[in-house]
């Protein structure tokens, strides 16, 4: 097994021990922090959140392997040449609308967004419309996760979608949440309807790439 593949194994196991060592060993032998992060943490992640999605492991499975790339990723930020980050193929926002409180799936999706190699910037709860337009301006990100927990908190979302869409920028807002369906999605303009968290991450990848 070489070294990145041990680093992938022990971020899937949730070992943050086991990750942090192997990554300080990859950058002792010369390898890029970029590689050691996409070959090594965000495989690892890629196969827990597969997993994830399909039904074989649950939340804390995904809270453990989260756990453990975060401790590569400390290593790996300090090694980090000028000007790289840690998410290289962009950023995404992500927040939970309006009114609602709820923020459990909407963390879970920043993780899931995180571990497929973006950088996430999480606005948090009872997001109002304006905060959301003032973070697209400020981080000019490349998708806007919007979450919605409440039937009552729908009307928010889709004021969000409708200001983003309005501000005349091109990025991409994927929507989800409990009450959420693809018709609503639809209806309000979103770009993308993800029906859970682990699907987040796939359907990011997939209409960044459209």
């Amino acid at each position: 097994m070489s070294l990145l593949e041990e680093i992938a194994t022990a971020v899937f196991e949730g070992d943050a021990d086991k990750v942090k060592e192997a990554s300080e060993r990859a950058l002792s032998d010369g390898a890029a922090p970029e590689t050691v992060i996409n070959e090594g943490l965000i495989t690892g992640m890629n196969k827990i959140g597969y997993l994830f999605k399909n039904g074989e492991v649950y939340v804390p499975e995904v809270l453990i392997a989260a756990r453990a790339m975060h401790a590569g990723m400390d290593v790996l930020k300090s090694s980090l040449q000028a000007g790289e980050e840690i998410g290289n193929k962009g950023i995404v926002l992500v927040g939970t609308v309006k009114g609602d409180l709820h923020d459990i799936g909407k963390n879970l999706v920043a993780m899931m967004i995180e571990g497929a190699g973006y950088k996430v910037v999480d606005l948090g709860i009872d997001v109002a419309p304006d905060k959301f337009i003032k973070a697209v301006e400020e981080y000019q990100p490349l998708a806007v996760g919007l979450s919605a927990l409440l039937t009552t908190t729908m009307t928010a979302m889709q004021e969000t979608v409708s200001r983003i869409k309005g501000n005349g920028g091109r990025v991409r807002v994927i929507v989800g949440g409990a009450p959420i369906t693809q018709k609503f999605a639809d209806a309000i303009g979103a770009d993308a309807y993800a029906p859970d968290a682990a699907s987040a991450a796939d359907i990011i990848n997939q209409i960044l790439a459209g």
